[in-house]
């Protein structure tokens, strides 16, 4: 089990690692709209915090040696379910062609009040 950590990322606000590569898989922890360099939420809404969600989490992935690509499953949190078009259209721009298995569910709250979260499984090239 080796720890993934990136300053291009925010560092974990827990007792937790940004992700995890175990056995040529990445398992990142959720990613919400820090900006790494002041570690505040970012302004801007919906869309904004999306954005910066899918930024961190290229850079914790980067880190560990693998793209979206390479992703499997991600499970996306949402406060409210009436963005899930939008998350859709920015969703699908990141990840281009590529259609990993996903989860969605809008819940109550998150961390720091975020609008959204993800978390991702990723598989390291093993050629």
């Amino acid at each position: 089990m080796k720890p993934i950590h990136t300053d291009k990322a925010p560092a974990a606000i827990g007792p937790y690692s940004q992700a995890l590569v175990v056995d040529g898989w990445v398992y990142t922890s959720g990613q919400v709209a820090l900006d790494p360099s002041t570690g505040e939420m970012i302004d801007g809404g919906f869309e904004a915090q999306a954005r910066q969600v899918l930024r961190n989490l290229t850079e914790v992935l980067a880190a560990a040696g693998c793209t979206f690509s390479d992703v499997v499953k991600s499970t996306i949190y949402v406060k409210d379910l009436a963005d899930f078009a939008r998350l859709n259209e920015l969703y699908g721009e990141a990840m281009g062609a590529h259609r990993p298995a996903r989860s969605t569910v809008e819940v109550a709250r998150l961390p720091k009040d975020a609008l959204v979260e993800i978390d991702m499984v990723a598989r390291l090239d093993r050629t």
